[in-house]
């Protein structure tokens, strides 16, 4: 069966009683290693019980297929049901499945831990469609999500968080499950002695707002947006921002869209080749990315990044203030962008 996004984290916490099997796919890593493990410990408790819980690898199952089925038959010496933990499943397992899934002994319950699967791959295409099976995608969060995850694991430490920290703490997580909820746990660490999150705790704890600040800057530049440069500008130099590291942000940000762009110019799907920058894209920062795609040439691309190039060599080598040079450069840039220059 497909478990659909929504399901997932019930699902996972308490699956059906005839569930043999369960495949927990997707390149979110830090969210398949968690529903891996609300799935082990709605049977088992505690998963370093070596009486209770087989942990095996696609190494250890291709060089011994029985060892599957074995593990899957045996009985606990301790009593109480047992399960199998599969790492680092891949393709190459999905025969071995097929076989298992087709006469499952015992009553173990097998959970397959896989990075990102195509929808054509037969592990996944295995799992999907049989009924005593389950597969589990893991993407990134989505902004309502975060906000969930934000607003629970608070919660559970006795927090609440202001609406404007909340945003802000949202813009600054997603890539990653595990790394979300360490970076939270730090957040609740810091605010121990507190009954509310506010914005600038979470700017305190979870990121650089001068980094934030640059993005804004390069996004606003891309898209030709001047009111919103300035402000972002202003806020970077208010908060005494090197222009340097704001010129080497910009640098990053257009070379990302070039090296986009020249693969889109190859046939390259969108979503593929912006789902293939590292690190990745925020999804918050997502759709002004793809604007400036459809605004930007891979000619003026160049010339963009000649321009900043230029800026930095002028930024170490003349007296004129640095910061001048680089608001300079970016509004020539969101000019090129508006089709001024």
């Amino acid at each position: 069966m497909i478990v659909a996004p929504r399901d997932a984290d019930r699902f996972s916490a308490a699956p059906p009683m005839q569930l043999r099997a369960a495949l927990v796919y997707g390149p979110d890593s830090g969210l398949v290693q968690e529903r891996v493990e609300k799935l082990l410990k709605s049977v088992v408790n505690n998963l370093s019980d070596p009486f209770n819980v087989s942990d095996l690898s696609e190494a250890i199952l291709e060089s011994d297929p029985a060892r599957l089925a074995d593990e899957a038959a045996a009985i606990s010496m301790m009593g109480g049901k047992r399960v199998v933990r599969v790492r680092g499943a891949g393709n190459g397992l999905a025969e071995l499945f097929e076989t298992f899934l087709g006469d499952p002994p015992g009553d173990t319950l097998v959970v397959v831990e896989a990075g990102d699967l195509a929808k054509s791959a037969a592990l996944r295409k295995l799992f999907e469609e049989d009924e005593r099976a389950a597969a589990i995608a893991c993407y990134p969060d989505t902004a309502r999500t975060l906000e969930d995850l934000v607003r629970d694991a608070l919660r559970a430490e006795g927090l609440t968080i202001a609406p404007d920290a909340l945003a802000d703490a949202v813009s600054r997580l997603g890539s990653d499950r595990g790394v979300s909820r360490r970076e939270l746990e730090k957040l609740a660490l810091y605010c121990k002695d507190q009954k509310n999150v506010s914005l600038d705790d979470v700017r305190a704890v979870l990121g650089d707002e001068a980094e934030a600040r640059t993005e804004e800057a390069a996004d606003a530049a891309g898209g030709g947006d001047f009111a919103r440069l300035d402000m972002a500008l202003e806020r970077l130099w208010t908060a005494e921002t090197s222009a340097i590291a704001v010129i080497r942000g910009a640098l990053g940000h257009f070379q990302r869209l070039a090296l986009v762009k020249e693969n889109l110019e190859r046939g390259e799907n969108l979503d593929t080749a912006i789902r293939k920058l590292r690190p990745p894209i925020h999804f918050l920062r997502a759709d002004s990315f793809k604007s400036q795609l459809g605004v930007w040439s891979g000619e003026k691309l160049k010339d963009a990044l000649d321009m900043l190039l230029e800026a930095e060599t002028l930024s170490k080598t003349t007296a004129v203030p640095n910061e001048a040079i680089c608001g300079r450069t970016l509004m020539n840039i969101a000019a090129m962008a508006k089709g001024r220059i």
